[in-house]
């Protein structure tokens, strides 16, 4: 039987700033024979996320950083095409943590089998998957909005903006989000259905533009951006508002410390709760997910973009894309045949 090759992408340079596509290398490798209780998974979708930035840094944070000569690893979707493991039939598609790269060996850890019924895919990276769930847990078990409060979310287009966005609304609250162009705003307000939406970059005074359209103040604030945000954010914020802290793309390639900025002492006359998101954190409450945003998905109720990059090859041109907002919605690359298609 002929050895199987597999491309994968390893890390060839610690970045410094914005990651170039030299930091990267694409190298292939000898995927080794399907040992007892094991199963081959040939990757069909995997996913770049900006949170993977800081795991090219050479120090401690919630996960241990990518080594350089090795393979980086994600989130992915793939199917089973042999198996020695009764948990999985060949055919299945499954869920994992071992994307760039085209097929990987397991012994079933971390792999999750996933209903191409419900949506799909390549969603369960997305909407149904890590964003989905950051959106969904930090949203309801930090946020807490209650049914006529105002929600304010940075990065409203994004994989998990998005979804913040929409669940907001289900809940019954006033939503408005800010995104980095025409297009995003006009999906944001013809089909997520928020209530406003500003392209940020068109805009002479974040800080006023946020103001206009939150006229009655900020109560829940999801922070993915930082920046500029963060501080417009503090400055409307309500009484006991609540921020969740999700993410702060502007600052991941900054070579030097970001200010913070100048009104942090509003998070105490305000006496606002600010609180960091990890999704891992609750991954409990995964089952409750699932059931939601099953149903949800089902009754149309929420929507969602993807940007799908094809070639494993353009996956780190795919990652270096976050950076530079050229992902509507969830930024995924595509890597392998999609049987469903």
């Amino acid at each position: 039987m002929n050895a199987k090759i597999s491309r994968e992408i390893h890390l060839n340079n610690r970045p410094v700033g914005l990651p170039a596509e030299s930091d990267f290398e694409l190298a292939e490798v000898t995927v080794p024979e399907v040992g007892e209780r094991q199963v081959l998974v040939q990757n069909i979708y995997m996913s770049v996320d900006p949170y993977m930035r800081g795991r090219m840094v050479d120090k401690r944070s919630y996960l241990p950083p990518f080594q350089l000569g090795q393979p980086l690893d994600g989130g992915c979707v793939g199917r089973v095409v042999e198996s020695k493991n009764e948990q999985f039939q060949v055919g299945d598609f499954v869920l994992g943590i071992s994307g760039w790269r085209e097929y990987f060996i397991s012994d079933g850890t971390g792999l999750h089998k996933i209903d191409p019924q419900v949506a799909p895919i390549q969603a369960y990276l997305g909407t149904l998957g890590m964003p989905g769930l950051t959106a969904y847990s930090g949203l309801l078990e930090i946020g807490k909005p209650n049914e006529g409060e105002t929600v304010f979310v940075s990065a409203a287009s994004g994989a998990v903006g998005s979804i913040v966005c929409q669940i907001a609304k289900l809940k019954g609250c006033h939503v408005v989000g800010s995104a980095g162009s025409d297009e995003k705003v006009s999906w944001l307000l013809d089909e997520a259905g928020v209530d406003a939406a500003f392209n940020y970059k068109k805009a002479d005074n974040i800080i006023a533009e946020v103001g206009k359209h939150c006229p009655k103040g900020i109560d829940v604030y999801f922070e993915n951006v930082g920046g500029v945000h963060l501080e417009a954010a503090l400055e409307h914020m309500n009484k006991f508002g609540r921020i969740v802290m999700c993410g702060m793309i502007a600052v991941y390639n900054a070579s030097d410390p970001v200010p913070g900025p100048p009104n942090l002492s509003y998070i105490i006359g305000k006496r606002l709760t600010v609180k960091g998101l990890l999704v891992g954190d609750y991954m409990g409450k995964l089952p409750q997910f699932y059931a939601d945003m099953g149903k949800w998905i089902a009754e149309s109720k929420i929507k969602w973009k993807e940007t799908i990059v094809t070639g494993i090859e353009n996956a780190p041109k795919a990652f270096i894309g976050l950076f530079k907002g050229e992902n509507f919605g969830k930024m995924i690359v595509k890597i392998g045949p999609d049987p469903g298609k």
